[in-house]
């Protein structure tokens, strides 16, 4: 079933092109990676998909139905099915105590058992011992874990993720893709690292950097397409050094 049509979708801002105008669709349960380099538009689309922003021209449409007119109609329906992570987490942040962070979205959607829910959560995440910290005194890392909590603390069945492992370190970065592989809704993560990318899902949008969709399909087709990957900057050139030999050729892992 089609989860997501986007129809000719794109964003002007202050007269600036940020988003060409693009046409795709995303099946429910699907897990989709939005690939580009920085700058190509990623953040905007999974705001558009999460109804943040509004489309300057074209249409998105949500289970049959336009975003525009589900934020008319059922805002808190719609906030509930769709769970977005900001790439800057501290731009969710606003409550004075990490608790009542995560239970913030349980009790505005009026969810039974707010404090137990978001208890649960924070065992689930590992972040107990910060519940009653405040989220800007907290790490990058640890905002981003909270940020997360808040976001899956309410049961979402779409998560739209920006560059979610950018503060992670390692362990928790395993523990998040094994939580993904096992989560059972409609994922879409944006990343330009490609050392992750197939971690994530096996469908691919891929952005260029003057903001134009260049491709939409299986993520392994795109992976394979050398000439794709490099018009979209997300291989990299550089020298190595061999004994007293030197070549460079195109790499497609991330140094980051």
């Amino acid at each position: 079933m089609v989860l997501y049509k986007v129809e000719d979708a794109g964003v002007c801002v202050r007269g600036k092109r940020v988003l060409e105008p693009l046409t795709f669709l995303l099946k429910e349960g699907s897990k989709t990676l939005v690939l580009g380099a920085n700058g190509s538009g990623k953040s905007t689309l999974l705001k558009l998909l999460a109804g943040i922003i509004k489309p300057s021209e074209g249409e998105i449409w949500f289970r049959n139905r336009t975003i525009s007119q589900w934020l008319k109609d059922d805002q808190r329906s719609f906030r509930r099915l769709v769970g977005y992570l900001f790439q800057q987490v501290e731009a969710m942040l606003f409550n004075l105590t990490v608790f009542d962070e995560i239970a913030f979205g349980p009790r505005q959607l009026g969810m039974e058992g707010a404090e137990e829910r978001t208890l649960q959560m924070a065992r689930t995440l590992g972040i107990e011992e910060l519940l009653d910290e405040s989220p800007w005194r907290l790490s990058g890392g640890q905002q981003q874990k909270v940020a997360l909590a808040a976001i899956l603390v309410t049961e979402p069945q779409v998560l739209l993720l920006d560059e979610p492992t950018s503060a992670l370190d390692p362990r928790f970065t395993g523990w998040l893709i094994d939580f993904l592989a096992d989560w059972k809704g409609t994922l879409v993560v944006s990343t330009h690292n490609l050392s992750l990318a197939g971690e994530f899902g096996d469908q691919a949008l891929i952005l260029s950097e003057d903001h134009r969709l260049l491709f939409a399909g299986l993520l392994e087709e795109a992976l394979s397409d050398e000439a794709l990957l490099r018009t979209a900057n997300l291989t990299h050139r550089h020298r190595h050094h061999h004994g007293g030999l030197t070549h460079s050729h195109y790499h497609l892992h991330d140094w980051s």
